[in-house]
């Protein structure tokens, strides 16, 4: 026997959710179910953050916050008119959960807890009646006569208007691809580097604010960099796995990278500079002390790294004592320090993928599909995705609000 409902949301994770919890607000006499493969909702918000859940970012303007979507931007104008971080605060303050802005623009639940932005869509589910049915892996969608059919491995769903809220799931998109929608293939977005180089090798935990360059692209990105056990990450190299997430995968994650630790001087500035330090601290030692906004241990691997002469013991060659070739390495060092990148590693648990349903196949007023009537899309299931910092959720939510506003 069939399970009939009005709509169906495939999928039991942050869009999911809000696209259910706000179409039964508007429509509470709509009989709305959600189906999720796993044995547990909202997985990916638990982990979310650090386990704090980042749930939107405090850029207010949709001409400003699109701009952090390397796929998606022009996509997404109009939808944050509709419902933008503004309106997630507010939501959210309307139903229980008080959120907070930090330093960097980032916005989490004052709570400092995903579990307070779980139990208030666990609580809006129940109070408004919608149906939670886990373990529901989709293996067939059919369409006959305006109606869905939804076959699960041991269940049959019938509803008039599907929603799918799947993220990046490969099993969704082929079967979406059989009622000929394209699929942007998945990359990886969102990773750090894989960097063995002798000069960081002892540095895991040295945070500085840098530009990085990828070679031979016209990839740029700057922010704060932090060396890891196995490389690079920090804001800096995450923005450019994300903007850069089809270049890295086409070059099979080998490349180089061209670090400028002082951010923004060039390299004859840099030399200049180092020419007056020569001058100004003639009969100190180069590497005592790092005399620029970086930590000492950065700046004695980067004297080390310029053939500075430190055989006798560390720290021994005075700034009277540099030659003109090792103020040019030094200067090298550190605005064009040259690292070999082989590999990546994903981003703590927030896997994010570049790829999924072409955007030119869907209605951006209404989140529903060109192809197919009554089949709507909200989250990542769609070729769209940010960098990190509460914007991948904002997608979710916007996108789940503008089909709730849309689909009866």
């Amino acid at each position: 026997m069939s399970q009939n409902f009005d709509i169906i949301i495939v999928g039991g994770g942050a869009a999911g959710f809000f696209t259910a919890i706000n179409i039964v607000e508007k429509n509470p006499k709509a009989k709305v179910a959600i189906l999720e493969r796993g044995k547990e909702v909202l997985s990916k918000v638990r982990v979310s953050g650090g386990g704090r859940c980042n749930v939107t970012h405090a850029c207010f303007e949709p001409n400003e916050l699109v701009k952090f979507y390397p796929r998606g931007e022009k996509e997404l104008r109009g939808p944050f008119h509709q419902f933008g971080s503004g309106d997630t605060i507010e939501w959210f303050e309307k139903h229980g959960v008080e959120l907070k802005i930090e330093d960097d623009g980032r916005m989490f639940p004052t709570s400092n807890s995903s579990q307070t932005i779980i139990d208030c869509f666990l609580k809006a589910t129940e109070k408004l009646g919608i149906k939670i049915l886990t373990g529901q892996s989709v293996q067939a969608i059919f369409k006959k006569d305006d109606i869905w059919k939804i076959d699960t491995q041991n269940e049959q769903y019938v509803c008039e208007k599907l929603v799918m809220a799947t993220g990046s799931n490969p099993k969704i998109w082929e079967l979406l691809q059989q009622y000929g929608h394209a699929i942007v293939s998945p990359v990886p977005s969102l990773f750090t580097f894989n960097i063995k180089d002798k000069r960081i090798k002892e540095l895991p935990g040295v945070a500085a604010k840098v530009t990085v360059n990828v070679k031979d692209t016209k990839l740029e990105s700057t922010g704060p960099l932090l060396i890891t056990h196995w490389g690079m990450s920090g804001p800096a190299i995450l923005k450019l796995s994300a903007w850069g997430a089809r270049i890295l995968h086409d070059k099979s994650y080998q490349f180089t990278i061209f670090v400028n630790w002082l951010n923004d001087i060039e390299t004859k500035d840099a030399e200049q500079k180092l020419k007056e330090l020569k001058q100004e601290h003639a009969k100190k030692a180069v590497s005592k002390k790092s005399p620029f906004d970086f930590p000492n241990r950065l700046w004695e691997s980067l004297v080390l790294a310029s053939e500075i002469d430190t055989s006798t013991t560390l720290g021994t060659t005075k700034w009277a004592d540099l030659t003109k070739i090792q103020l040019q390495n030094l200067a090298l060092q550190l605005t064009k320090a040259t690292f070999q990148v082989n590999g990546k590693s994903t981003f703590k648990e927030e896997f994010v993928t570049a790829g999924g349903i072409d955007l030119k196949e869907i209605n951006f007023k209404t989140m529903q599909s060109k192809m197919h009537e009554n089949l709507y899309f909200a989250g990542e299931i769609v070729n769209i995705d940010a960098i990190t910092g509460g914007f991948n959720f904002q997608n979710a939510w916007t996108s789940g609000f503008v089909v709730a506003n849309n689909i009866l």
